[in-house]
């Protein structure tokens, strides 16, 4: 347990590292685009003057080192700041956002992880047959398409040739039921399933495979047991680690990659915030909401590295 809490800090302090690297990046790149808030919003018929008022009275006419300073200690006491466009506090525009982006994220994960390990699993019961390598093609084609190009095709397919589900995924009625919110989140759900279950799926086989080498496994199929119960009471909890690690990273992956598939379905997310807020150039909600991305990615890849820890523990001890 020692050892694992101090694996724990180390992570934590290095992704308090790594989350200071990303939001100096983050702002040098913000920095380097051209326009800002005030061009964005008066257009191109704006003043020198009017865009040297508005400039002040946002605080851009101050140095970026400056803007930066006042922005991550407004960050680290939780204090986010407001929108350059609609003067919204920061924190009420990523918060519906956010939760939406995580609900969509956990909807694909309850059918991408059960669906990936099974597919993984039969993958590996029938190798080299004709089911493997099936699934091989018809995932390996999926992950092969741009995320944009599913999206489309699958609003082709089920909205407007079958009707069966909405192609704009509007959930921001707050008086949504669970099952509607569920029926208009399927498409880009759905979108996300396809894109992901490959890699999960390919992990799960090839480790499990892997194990399948392995003596005790021919040990059990000189005793008689069934090929499915091998794989599934023995080659696989041997096979955790790698699959936890895989699966993790792209829950990671689920959240942060959501960008493109928000924005085909107008799904209200932070994916889609911050396509709005850097088309406005509103870089105090741009550089939040980065940051929540990359939370949570490191934070997922945290949990991977322990949970990886937890189901082999030899990699406590790397020779």
């Amino acid at each position: 347990m020692g050892a694992i809490l101090k694996l724990v800090a180390q992570r934590l302090a290095l992704g308090l590292l790594i989350l200071f690297a990303v939001s100096v990046f983050i702002t040098f790149v913000v920095e380097l685009l051209p326009g800002d808030t005030c061009q964005a919003l008066m257009g191109q018929s704006a003043t020198p003057d009017t865009l040297h008022a508005c400039r002040q009275e946002m605080g851009l006419d101050r140095p970026a080192a400056l803007r930066y300073y006042d922005w991550i200690t407004g960050m680290l006491t939780g204090d986010m700041g407001r929108s350059l466009a609609n003067k919204t506090p920061i924190a009420e525009l990523l918060g519906e956002r956010a939760a939406n982006t995580f609900f969509l994220a956990g909807l694909a994960a309850a059918v991408t992880v059960p669906l990936a390990i099974i597919l993984g699993m039969l993958a590996a019961l029938f190798r080299n047959r004709g089911f493997d390598r099936g699934v091989n093609v018809v995932t390996l084609t999926f992950i092969s398409f741009p995320e944009f190009f599913v999206a489309y095709l699958l609003i082709y397919l089920f909205a407007v040739k079958a009707g069966w589900f909405p192609g704009i995924s509007n959930v921001s009625a707050s008086d949504l039921g669970l099952w509607e919110r569920i029926y208009r989140t399927i498409l880009p759900a759905l979108t996300l399933t396809l894109v992901v279950t490959a890699h999960m799926m390919r992990m799960t086989r090839a480790a499990i495979v892997n194990v399948l080498a392995s003596p005790y496994i021919e040990t059990a199929e000189l005793k008689g047991l069934g090929r499915w119960r091998i794989i599934a009471r023995h080659a696989l909890p041997n096979a955790l680690s790698p699959i936890v690690n895989v699966v993790a990273i792209n829950l990671a992956w689920l959240i942060v990659g959501v960008v493109v598939v928000e924005t085909v379905f107008v799904y209200p997310g932070l994916g889609q915030l911050l396509v709005e807020s850097m088309s406005k150039r509103d870089m105090p909600v741009v550089q939040a909401g980065s940051m929540i991305f990359a939370a949570v990615y490191v934070l997922l890849n945290l949990v991977a590295d322990i949970l990886s820890i937890v189901t082999n523990p030899r990699l406590m001890h790397p020779r």
